[in-house]
């Protein structure tokens, strides 16, 4: 059975997700993409990818 989440409950949890991903990535020290774009440009599964790949970096180093 599928059920139907309401859009504004989706929505708050999508930012709310997206805010997670860019305070972590502001506290790694992290405010622009190689190619110039700022957290807040960024879509939600944009800053996952930031946020694994940073994470990863860090933790070869």
């Amino acid at each position: 059975m599928i059920s139907t989440v309401p859009y504004g409950l989706l929505r708050r949890g999508i930012e709310a997700k997206m805010d997670f991903y860019k305070s972590e990535l502001i506290k790694l020290d992290y405010f622009k993409t190689p190619c110039g774009k700022q957290l807040y440009e960024l879509t939600l599964s944009e800053l996952e990818q930031v946020y694994e790949n940073e994470k990863a970096r860090r933790r070869a180093l």
